[in-house]
């Protein structure tokens, strides 16, 4: 059963669309229209995001092909990606 999804092909972060328990499995429809599935290694509240894929430290955060800001520290596949391990980065749009 899908319970997540994404918006773009560079997305590193999904959004769950019902709530996700620890070790339940997430599904989602890539952009090839192929169902890839991963383990939550956390709770994760209807709405929030989840990591598609392992994130590195200061890396950009992608929602809807969109950074949204830098990883504060490695988020695991699986994670609940939110304030607590996202940080703010203006960027230079010059």
């Amino acid at each position: 059963m899908i319970n997540a999804m994404i918006i773009d092909g560079k997305d590193n972060v999904a959004v769950v669309i019902e709530p996700v328990k620890k070790g339940d499995t997430v599904s989602y429809v890539d952009m090839d229209k192929k169902t890839v599935t991963f383990t939550a290694i956390e709770d994760v509240q209807i709405y929030h995001k989840i990591a598609i894929k392992d994130i590195p430290a200061d890396e950009p955060v992608v929602k809807y092909g969109e950074h949204i800001g830098h990883a504060a520290r490695e988020i695991k596949q699986g994670e609940h990606v939110h304030e607590h391990n996202v940080k703010a980065v203006r960027e230079n749009l010059g």
